[in-house]
């Protein structure tokens, strides 16, 4: 029996300009898939189309939302991939009220805009990824609002699962641990030994293991409602 061909496969991601983002746009071009990054940033993958937007300004998404429409018409399998992050230092007691919406509006009502956007275009075998991280199911000092947000994209992926029950298309939340992006190098080679010696590894996770395991968990139904740590497993205290 000849193997039928694939459908048309479309990558919409957040932040795909550098970091995990990079590598899993660069991973899914090499999957046949078109690659459409939502920035402010261009991405440097071949044949990507950029759209610009600043995902903290509401009025600047929905500036966008006809002409992204317009690149998905025809690809019936559709990858959102929510990957952009805002991080801002701080304790509870140091956190103040205008970096946390900024933080908010980032990390979390902007991946609910975009579900809200595409949702009704994606058909069975559609994924939607959120890109959480170990501070989804923990917490550490000075970082307050991150977290925050983190565990509230956690819980947005698992009433993505319910919501969507029915429809054929299925979401998880990918959490990474330390991983090698551009800003984890600029804390310096100490830094970088002392992070891979709380890894049962005791090394630090590469860019395209992340954006393996995106691509994975978009192509895999089976996931759906999971939680994937990518961490290469934390030494417990």
């Amino acid at each position: 029996m000849t193997p039928q061909p694939s459908p048309p496969r479309c990558l919409v991601i957040t932040g795909a300009s550098k970091g995990i983002g990079l590598a899993t746009a660069t991973r899914f071009a090499a999957a046949g898939y078109q690659v459409i990054n939502l920035s402010r940033t261009d991405t440097s993958v071949p044949g990507a189309v950029q759209m610009t937007v600043d995902l903290s300004n509401p009025s600047s998404i929905e500036s966008i939302s006809k002409p992204l429409l317009a690149a998905v018409e025809g690809f019936p399998v559709i990858t959102l991939v929510h990957n952009a992050a805002l991080q801002t230092m701080g304790s509870i007691k140091e956190a103040e009220s205008e970096q946390l919406r900024a933080m908010f509006e980032v990390n979390v009502v902007a991946p609910v805009t975009l579900n809200q956007m595409l949702l009704p275009t994606m058909q069975p075998g559609s994924s939607v990824i959120y890109i959480g991280s170990t501070m989804s199911h923990r917490a550490t000092r000075n970082l307050t609002g991150y977290i925050a947000t983190k565990h509230a994209t956690l819980g947005l992926m698992r009433s993505t699962c319910q919501d969507l029950a029915g429809t054929g298309v299925h979401t998880c939340c990918i959490c990474p641990g330390f991983t090698e992006t551009e800003m984890l190098r600029s804390f310096g080679g100490d830094v970088l030994k002392h992070l891979a010696s709380l890894t049962t590894q005791q090394r630090i996770a590469s860019t395209s293991e992340i954006a393996n395991l995106v691509h994975f968990a978009a192509e895999n139904p089976v996931v759906n409602g999971a939680a994937l740590n990518a961490d290469l497993g934390f030494i417990e205290p």
